[in-house]
């Protein structure tokens, strides 16, 4: 392939959450446009088997590399983000690393709130954090996408961390798109809707829930990783030049109706009383 058709190339990008779902799908499209990438996550086995997986049909000049780190340490972070940015620089940020929980807000655990949104909201802010000032180092400028969800702009119930970490995600798009435009840094966020992925799959598993999501969208189908990455890309490339500090959904167009009725999950996990708030509930056993 030659340069014209590679129009990343150059470039390097750090994907959080790169070693599956949508972060190795957003890493996938960017290397194909020939950007190195870092992938980072927690699980160095399934990071190191990704990079090689994708470096393996990655086009001449780009390469894939694979750095350790919980999103949740800034020491952590702020180590993979100088591993990305080795031998020139920091151009592209893609910020996917992420977990979430169910539970009625009456009997959530005070720790679960904190896992969710340390690694939801807290680890997007330490990434954009570093990732910008790699950019702003070189003085090129640079694109950050970060994954948020249809869930940050729609009620779900029995999602409260999740919901308040992905609408907090979104909020912070925009401070940044603000603050960070004058070095010539894009900030921007998707919000996919339900998508095959191992966190997805959950809720893709129970069938009146699964029913429920498809009724709210007008292309109705389940998301593939593919849908969101390629929204990714778009927003991480030089087609998007003048675009920041935009939420782009991806989700049938889920979010002009409304969030999925969780209802049948929860009660199984938690009973009816505590659902309808006649006594506390007890988490689950994970």
């Amino acid at each position: 392939m030659t340069a014209p058709s590679l129009p990343l190339a150059g470039r390097a990008a750090l994907v959080t959450g790169g070693g599956t779902g949508i972060g190795r799908a957003s890493a996938e499209a960017l290397v194909a446009d020939g950007a190195s990438v870092t992938l980072v996550g927690r699980r160095a086995d399934v990071l190191e088997a990704a990079a090689e997986e994708i470096g393996a049909t990655a086009p001449e000049g780009a390469e894939v590399r694979w750095a350790s780190a919980d999103v949740a340490d800034e020491a952590q972070v702020q180590a993979a983000v100088a591993t990305a940015a080795e031998g020139g620089g920091l151009d592209i940020a893609v910020l996917s690393a992420g977990t979430g929980t169910l539970g009625p807000i009456t009997a959530l655990p005070l720790e679960e709130w904190h896992r969710v949104v340390e690694s939801n909201l807290t680890g997007t802010f330490l990434a954009m954090k570093h990732a910008a000032n790699a950019m702003i180092a070189t003085g090129r400028g640079g694109a950050i996408v970060a994954i948020s969800s249809i869930a940050g702009v729609s009620s779900h119930r029995w999602m409260g961390p999740y919901c308040a970490s992905k609408a907090g995600i979104d909020m912070l798009v925009q401070v940044a798109a603000d603050e960070l435009g004058r070095q010539g840094i894009r900030v921007c966020s998707v919000r996919p809707g339900v998508v095959q992925t191992d966190l997805g799959d959950h809720l893709i598993g129970v069938p009146d829930v699964l029913d429920d999501y498809l009724a709210q969208m007008p292309v109705s189908r389940v998301g593939h990783v593919d849908d969101v990455a390629a929204a990714v890309r778009y927003l991480c490339g030089p087609e998007s030049s003048w675009v920041t500090g935009v939420a782009l959904s991806v989700d049938g167009g889920m979010h002009v109706r409304r969030g999925p009725d969780l209802d049948s999950m929860a009660r199984m996990l938690y009973g009816d009383e505590a659902l309808d708030g006649r006594k506390p509930a007890i988490l689950p056993d994970a």
